[in-house]
């Protein structure tokens, strides 16, 4: 449960189990450089910082547009309602998926600040410690059978708990140093009813593992997707 607490045009969600620090505060990375408590950070459309929290390893992100709409309007979007918010959906859906025994971050805290009809936002996930993106680990190491049926395993779990992953690509599944699988980065993802999504999530991880060959040649095989299936198709 995920206490909701209003400042004047500014909404934050949190668990206070996962969180202790300042709600105010913890969004502004100054805080946090302020307490030493910077690990690193990584660069995609902005820059997500890595923090020591007291009681975890935390991810700080701030939502930026992708595209060229992009290029125009940075980081404002359109506010339609106080709970369809990309910050507060992503969450939800976290939430949704690690209660149900699905490998992703455990979902910390959201923030929004509405400006007239529009709104930005934040949000602060688990650290996945030790862990790096599949591309990563392929151009060092093949895949074990069991870390390849284990792919598949969480996809179907994932599936099972009616998520569309709408961008299921091999940048979004985490290896960490104990070889297990986890799916991240569920920004514009939600649940679903129906079947036909599920095969459209699985051909476009399939098209992220061809596209990596060619540009880094990275290993792929049938017999490595063959694993993937077999452990989708196992029952969970």
């Amino acid at each position: 449960m995920f206490t909701h607490l209003v400042l004047n045009n500014t909404h934050f969600w949190y668990d206070s189990a996962l969180l202790s620090e300042d709600i105010h505060r913890v969004f502004d990375i100054q805080f946090w450089k302020e307490q030493q408590a910077v690990l690193g950070s990584a660069q995609g459309r902005g820059t997500t910082w890595f923090v020591q929290g007291d009681r975890l390893e935390l991810a700080i992100r701030h939502y930026h547009r992708g595209g060229l709409f992009g290029k125009i309007v940075k980081d404002h979007y359109w506010f339609t309602g106080i709970k369809k918010n990309r910050a507060f959906q992503e969450l939800v859906l976290l939430d949704t998926l690690h209660k149900q025994g699905v490998n992703v971050p455990r979902p910390v805290a959201a923030r929004i600040i509405k400006q007239g009809f529009t709104y930005q936002a934040d949000i602060i996930i688990e650290k996945i410690a030790n862990a790096r993106d599949l591309v990563a680990v392929l151009q060092e190491q093949q895949l074990e059978q069991r870390t390849l049926h284990d792919i598949g395993c969480q996809i179907r779990a994932m599936h099972d708990a009616g998520v569309n992953h709408t961008d299921l690509n091999i940048h979004n599944i985490l290896l960490d140093a104990e070889q297990k699988v986890w799916i991240i980065d569920f920004d514009k993802c939600y649940r679903q009813q129906g079947e036909s999504w599920k095969k459209n999530n699985l051909d476009r991880l399939q098209r992220s593992f061809l596209k990596e060959q060619r540009l880094r040649n990275i290993p792929f095989s049938n017999t490595m997707w063959t694993a993937i299936l077999a452990g989708y198709e196992e029952t969970i």
